[in-house]
């Protein structure tokens, strides 16, 4: 299976670090910011550097539809899988149309509503991971990956149980068919 990180740098980038024990298992590619931490972090790795800023900025915008438009058509990605920001909404829309399965994990911040990116690319996503009960509660799409208030790392949180007694099975349990379609019916039993 093929995986497309999408990230913005910072906390976006760290969070989807965290979650290295599901793509660690899988060819992968990278779109992110080129800074030092990512050049550093990314070394040996597959990546695309996106254009930034991102936020409200109509050319870079534009930029990275068209980086996405190449990174798409060339890799084919059977999932793309991003924690934001801005960077992520062209990737995500693109992967959808051309058949691919997309998540978006939102931020642990983001509290009683969804972040702008997550709004934009909602219609396009498979699944979106988030961190509250309101917002699983508002959002159909949305699963509850994060047992508040002890804040367990992501990646560290495949088989915890959460205050009912459910098992967390998070991105780290996407199931793939034989024809490497995305099936998420599994991601929280």
């Amino acid at each position: 299976m093929k995986i497309l990180l999408v990230c913005s740098t910072g906390g976006h980038f760290k969070t989807l670090q965290q979650l290295r024990p599901f793509w660690e298992k899988h060819d992968r590619i990278w779109v992110t910011f080129h800074t030092t931490p990512t050049d550093i972090a990314l070394q040996g790795e597959n990546v695309y550097w996106a254009y930034s800023p991102t936020n409200r900025n109509i050319p870079n915008l534009m930029r990275n539809f068209w980086l996405a438009w190449k990174v798409v058509a060339n890799e084919r990605p059977h999932l793309v899988l991003s924690t934001g920001a801005g960077v992520a909404v062209p990737f995500l829309i693109l992967a959808k149309l051309w058949g691919g399965a997309t998540a978006f994990v939102e931020s642990i911040t983001r509290v009683e509503e969804l972040s702008l990116s997550a709004r934009l690319v909602l219609p396009f996503l498979d699944i979106i991971y988030v961190h509250w009960l309101q917002l699983k509660t508002k959002y159909p799409k949305a699963e509850l990956i994060a047992s508040i208030p002890d804040q367990t790392p992501l990646g560290e949180m495949t088989e915890k149980k959460d205050n009912s007694g459910r098992n967390h099975h998070l991105p780290l349990a996407f199931q793939f068919d034989k024809d490497n379609r995305c099936d998420f019916s599994n991601s929280w039993n």
